[in-house]
């Protein structure tokens, strides 16, 4: 997503609340459910404008995902038009470049975990299973770190989604991802694309009881795209 003058904005929470320090940036890229906060100051426009479009120029031709690159600004959907009206306004309000203290969460004795999501014989799976729900696929701790590794083979993107915490993104492709970044806030959907793999911390720190992780794709999940796991207190 782009405003269609190009202009900046600042970034300051993903699905899991505020990062610790706002973030200036001239896009975002959202899968299925992913969540923004963004901040935008109007007041840094030319007195003349009197309408833009927040657009999306990521081309989508198939159900898979986006295709590589972006559209040009002028091809580009329209997905919302802003009005802008004449004459100034008082406004003091500041984003404070201190935002929260986002705590880390510890890595010692976690436990790994792997999960794949692929299609087999045209059925949607994690780990070459379908969805059951008399069957439990992890055993959880509470309160105990989870690393847990997602990734794709095909070409379908998978925006991942689980219930009750967040989490945050340790290595994306390989490379390190930092905590005050775009993708470095705390989560709980990952959008994972053909041939991705990305590691993700979490920690199960409040409630007992049965949940589940899906693809936010609707027609995936639809189609068993989903594990069950059971959250357990310390023994």
């Amino acid at each position: 997503f782009w405003f269609s003058n190009r202009m900046e904005f600042q970034y300051i929470a993903s699905d899991g609340n505020l990062l610790a320090h706002p973030i200036t940036v001239n896009h975002l890229t959202a899968g299925n459910g992913e969540r923004h906060d963004i901040v935008v100051d109007f007041s840094l426009l030319p007195e003349s404008t009197r309408e833009i479009y927040l657009v999306n120029r990521m081309e989508h031709a198939t159900g898979r995902g986006p295709k590589e690159g972006t559209l040009p600004m002028n091809q580009s959907p329209r997905m919302l038009k802003i009005n802008i009206l004449p004459g100034a306004v008082p406004d003091p309000s500041r984003v404070p470049q201190d935002l929260r203290v986002v705590e880390d969460i510890p890595l010692e004795n976690a436990v790994r975990r792997e999960w794949k999501w692929t299609r087999n014989n045209g059925m949607w799976s994690v780990n070459g299973q379908l969805f059951d729900e008399h069957r439990s696929d992890a055993t959880v701790v509470k309160g105990q770190t989870q690393i847990w590794t997602f990734s794709t083979p095909g070409g379908w993107a998978h925006p991942i989604h689980f219930h009750v915490e967040e989490g945050r993104l340790l290595r994306y492709n390989g490379v390190n991802v930092q905590p005050n970044s775009i993708l470095g806030g705390r989560k709980d959907v990952f959008s994972l694309y053909g041939g991705d793999e990305m590691t993700v911390a979490l920690r199960y720190r409040d409630w007992i009881g049965t949940y589940v992780m899906h693809c936010h794709n609707g027609v995936h999940e639809d189609h068993a795209m989903m594990i069950k796991f059971d959250v357990v207190a310390p023994s």
